[in-house]
């Protein structure tokens, strides 16, 4: 059974998280390094998806609060639209206002010492799951009112 995975995409950090086979169970997996204005590490990002058994990615759209996009958007549509002709898997977008803040809080109430709340990757990573899990919800909600229907 294949498995979805999710990036979170930022300036310095790319989180990525992937799904259990069944589509039930959103994990953080990894934060990959980027440089500012540099390509992102496609090599490491195409190994992920191989090893996980990948057959959709789901990116984290930045809107603002009152839903635009911005030119942080752009960028990560950009990514988006390579991450579809690089791998030839389906790219799904979700709306990740407030993942970031979501993280923050799930990491500080694992009770880690402070130190260790502030490891921004893991935090990336966290958000990842957090817009995984969004996807994964939306998928089986929809999925529940096809059969309703």
């Amino acid at each position: 059974m294949a498995r979805s995975m999710a990036f979170d995409f930022g300036e310095r950090r790319i989180g990525v998280a992937v799904s259990d086979p069944t589509r039930t169970i959103a994990t953080p997996l990894a934060t990959l390094a980027r440089r500012p204005g540099k390509r992102p590490p496609w090599p490491e990002i195409g190994r992920l998806v191989g090893e996980q058994e990948v057959d959709e990615c789901v990116v984290g759209l930045p809107l603002g609060l009152d839903g635009d996009e911005g030119p942080w958007a752009a960028e990560v549509r950009e990514f988006g639209a390579e991450l579809e002709r690089r791998t030839g898997l389906p790219v799904r977008w979700v709306d990740e206002r407030m993942t970031s803040v979501l993280a923050e809080r799930a990491i500080r109430e694992l009770g880690l010492k402070r130190s260790d709340r502030r490891d921004k990757e893991r935090v990336d990573a966290a958000a990842a799951a957090i817009i995984l899990e969004g996807w994964l919800t939306r998928r089986r909600r929809e999925a529940q009112e096809a059969a309703d229907a």
